[in-house]
């Protein structure tokens, strides 16, 4: 096959297929038909990333001319990181839409929500395969419209259902409890703040580099030209809009109020696009950068430190925020920030380790993606049973959801990191990486890593133990049904499996089985499994009531993110507005400009006599003060 077709199906099936439904969008009968439509467009793609993944050969480049005399073009790399991650995607995006079908169905603007969903499948694809910094850019930018339009869905605002935070909880003088419309303009102007920024670095890189592409970019020499300060300048640009993409602190509340979408929305956001794209552009960069190889680039390391520590503190922020929780879909969101910081800061190690890290951070993001979108979907079906965000469902529930039931058992206990599932094994090389930084950075990573795995540990259980086992009767059953729904968190789920079966047999990940070996991994793991038992039986201790209504409650950033910083933006614009803008109004329009022009003309109107005496005076005046400037000038000289 063509590889042009091949990336053009790839990246258009989804958003064609997506827009029968949105030329039909008057007419119910149709929009209720023609879903299936887009879900196929989908598929695609999936088709297409396997065919990239398992026939076309690794390492290659496929450029194709664009705007070739400003160096964009179309250029698409299939190198290990994007060939894995593009299957993870469409797969990912192909189960959540079959999941879609059942759980959207009776909506009240399908067509809004399948163009808007196919087209954050189709940019983050662009994200994915893209080797030029311009396209990616551009699929950077199509992931944050279609977040707007995913995550606002439900403009009408009309139901609790939707909302996040508790009506008439208050913290301060902010009410927490936030609508969809919010939660859509909140993610899209936080992820602004960051885009821009980004985009005048990658300008930045246009205008000092021969080339835009990120496998030829000589990054080394970039860095050389540019110095110590314009390194750290130039990445913390880009790191800006990763960072908010990815929802690290202190850019981690747009993430929270997201869950205001559909659970399709919230699953797709969490796994393989928008959160994850932050993450995986800070892989891929780093991929080709290879800082371990630029100890003499000045600057780097103090780059690829803050990173290391923005993650780790990102990790450990959303895991306690997420112990506090009681909303199903926050809780979540939280422990997806906490994940996402450890993939972070785990490439980050890379500069100190080298390229295991790299590997290390790219495949704890494949076993999040799925085992996060499983119990996302998992949420989204007990919504649909009980009529509620927040959890609740005890034993005698469970046993009426038998099958959501026993995939949260296989998606957390394969996530968190228990001896010897799935994530185990990555984990342990996480653990490895984060041992590795002794010399450089002491044992502080270490520490904050298992800190944080104790407590993801725990969290996940919570959700298992308050939505099956020992959760409160909820007031509201609906346990029949849901078919689609069920398949789509099975197949999902069922991916965790065929991860441990690469893990075992890839010889890129040979050194994350030998590390699940060593005396300190085991001891995490089970200080793991501890934490993971303990939370199932004792998922709420009233002791700490007050602890976790302080987490629950985001230890207050929103406070800041939602009170503090709109004050001081509007004292800042007031500023601008009532003097910086008069001020300037006053110079140029109405004062000192206008003043002066007014004066020199009245001066000039003061000798236009018409008397020729006159003129010779003014004419004879000037040449004896030239005179006299000369005569001066040549006695000082």
């Amino acid at each position: 096959m063509n590889e042009w077709l091949v990336f053009l199906l790839l990246f258009l099936a989804p958003v064609i297929s997506s827009v029968p439904i949105v030329l039909a969008y008057k007419s119910e009968k149709w929009t209720a038909k023609l879903p299936p439509l887009s879900v196929f467009g989908i598929f695609v793609s999936v088709v297409m990333s396997l065919y990239i993944l398992l026939v076309l050969p690794e390492d290659q480049q496929y450029s194709y001319a664009w705007i070739p005399e400003f160096g964009i073009n179309f250029v698409f790399m299939c190198d290990y990181l994007s060939r894995y991650m593009g299957v993870i995607t469409a797969v990912i995006a192909f189960f959540i839409a079959v999941y879609g079908l059942d759980y959207m169905k009776g909506d009240y603007r399908p067509s809004w929500y399948w163009f808007f969903y196919n087209l954050f499948t189709a940019s983050m694809l662009v994200v994915v395969y893209s080797d030029n910094l311009f396209l990616l850019f551009v699929g950077w930018e199509g992931l944050g419209a279609a977040s707007w339009g995913l995550i606002g869905h439900w403009f009408r605002d009309d139901d609790d259902i939707t909302y996040v935070g508790r009506e008439g909880r208050k913290a301060g003088p902010l009410v927490l409890h936030w609508p969809p419309s919010f939660g859509g303009w909140r993610a899209i102007s936080t992820i602004r703040f960051g885009d821009v920024p980004m985009f005048l670095a990658i300008a930045a890189i246009w205008a000092l580099s021969p080339t835009l592409n990120i496998s030829e970019i000589e990054w080394g020499s970039l860095f050389g030209t540019i110095g110590a300060a314009g390194t750290i300048i130039l990445l913390l640009c880009l790191l800006m809009g990763l960072f908010t993409k990815s929802a690290q602190v202190p850019f981690s509340e747009w993430l929270m109020t997201a869950m205001t979408g559909p659970t399709t929305v919230s699953a797709l956001l969490h796994s393989a696009t928008m959160v994850a794209a932050g993450a995986f552009v800070f892989i891929k960069l780093t991929w080709y950068i290879e800082p371990w190889t630029l100890h003499g680039v000045h600057g780097l390391e103090y780059v690829y430190l803050l990173v290391l520590f923005v993650g780790l503190l990102s990790g450990l922020y959303g895991a306690l925020a997420g112990s506090g929780m009681l909303e199903r879909k926050v809780l979540l969101a939280a422990s997806t920030m906490s994940s996402i910081g450890l993939m972070f800061a785990s490439a980050a190690a890379s500069f100190w380790v080298g390229h295991l890290a790299v590997l290390v951070a790219f495949w704890y993001m494949a076993v999040h993606a799925f085992a996060k979108a499983s119990l996302f979907l998992v949420s989204g079906h007990l919504i649909h049973a009980t009529h509620s965000r927040f959890l609740c469902g005890g034993l005698e529930f469970g046993k009426k959801m038998i099958t959501p039931f026993i995939v949260t058992i296989v998606a957390t206990t394969f996530l968190v990191g228990i001896p010897p599932l799935t994530a185990y094994w990555v984990k342990s090389g996480m653990d490895e990486v984060m041992e590795h930084l002794f010399h450089e950075v002491g044992f502080l990573p270490l520490i904050l890593l298992v800190l944080t795995s104790v407590v993801y540990a725990g969290i996940m259980a919570k959700f298992l133990s308050l939505n099956f086992i020992k959760g409160e009767k909820p007031h509201h059953e609906h346990t029949e049904g849901g078919g689609l729904m069920k398949l789509g968190y099975v197949l999902m789920v069922s991916v965790l499996f065929v991860l441990i079966y690469l893990i075992f047999t890839s010889e890129e990940t040979a050194e994350f089985v030998h590390a699940g070996y060593a005396p300190v991994s085991f001891a995490v793991g089970f200080a793991v499994l501890i934490a993971y038992v303990v939370a199932l039986s004792k998922p709420r201790i009233s002791a700490l009531t007050k602890l976790g209504t302080f987490f629950n409650d985001r230890m207050y950033l929103p406070v800041v993110n939602d009170y503090i910083m709109p004050k001081i933006g509007f004292f800042v614009s007031h500023l601008v507005q009532d003097y910086g803008n008069r001020g300037i109004d006053g110079f140029f329009n109405t004062k000192v400009i206008p003043g002066l022009f007014g004066g020199i003309s009245r001066g000039i109107r003061t000798i236009q006599t018409g008397y020729l005496t006159r003129y010779i005076n003014i004419v004879l005046g000037l040449v004896m003060f030239i005179l006299i400037v000369v005569v001066v000038g040549g006695w000082w000289l």
